[in-house]
């Protein structure tokens, strides 16, 4: 019996986490990292919090009643404001924790969304320096991304480009650098920079696109740390 309870015991303590106790701990996380993350979203609680007071003041002065709602409706969109502040910090802190490790870039290619195709594996690798070349296709055309040394990662990227241009010609091709220096793309700013670029193709020219630079496949050498089961995998967002 006693063997049967340790083992009970043992069996919860391995229970996953619910989902509100993985976000307290993740906010938890934030708040050591960055120490302004419980500033801002208090001061998004209180900005919201503030508003529907002013609201219900200004329409219904004198209305306890509407004054009660309106601060109950408050407080509760003020959590939602709060909750949104606190997971974009949390999102922040996790790319810097990664930033400058090979495959960062694939991580947030991963979640990137509003009509974007991308790999999370790179489509080039130098497998000595350990410099990648990523692909996103989306409305601003076929994206390159280098992750690594800027006057390393060019190469590949130009070699990139001329692969892209020969099955998709008049493809419009961009670079964007996440590299270890000044003017590169920060990695937690590469998602708005995709998103904020020039668009230049609709729906169905990115699908053409994305058909045709599927035929170029992935014939590279796999360092250290990248599962070849993933390479080439696009995903839609």
């Amino acid at each position: 019996m006693a063997k049967e309870a340790k083992t009970k015991n043992k069996d919860r303590s391995k229970k996953p986490q619910g989902q509100l106790a993985q976000m307290w701990t993740v906010y938890k996380m934030t708040a050591q990292q960055d120490k302004t993350s419980v500033l801002w979203a208090a001061l998004a609680f209180l900005l919201v919090l503030g508003g529907f007071v002013a609201i219900t003041s200004i329409a219904f002065p004198g209305n306890i009643l509407n004054l009660v709602i309106f601060i109950i409706l408050g407080v509760m969109f003020g959590i939602i404001a709060a909750m949104i502040v606190m997971g974009r910090k949390a999102e922040r802190a996790a790319y810097s924790r990664i930033a400058g490790q090979l495959g960062a870039v694939g991580a947030v290619l991963s979640n990137i969304r509003r009509g974007w195709r991308s790999a999370e594996m790179p489509v080039a690798v130098n497998p000595r320096s350990q410099d990648a070349v990523y692909r996103a296709i989306g409305p601003a055309g076929v994206v390159l991304i280098g992750e690594g040394s800027r006057s390393r990662v060019k190469v590949l990227l130009e070699d990139e480009r001329r692969k892209v241009l020969r099955v998709a010609p008049g493809a419009p091709v961009n670079f964007v650098y996440v590299t270890n220096d000044a003017e590169s793309t920060a990695l937690a700013d590469l998602s708005r920079t995709l998103y904020k670029m020039k668009k230049s193709l609709n729906r169905s020219e990115i699908s053409v696109v994305a058909k045709r630079l599927e035929s170029l496949g992935m014939n590279i050498p796999i360092p250290k740390g990248i599962d070849p089961n993933k390479l080439g995998k696009m995903r839609r967002g």
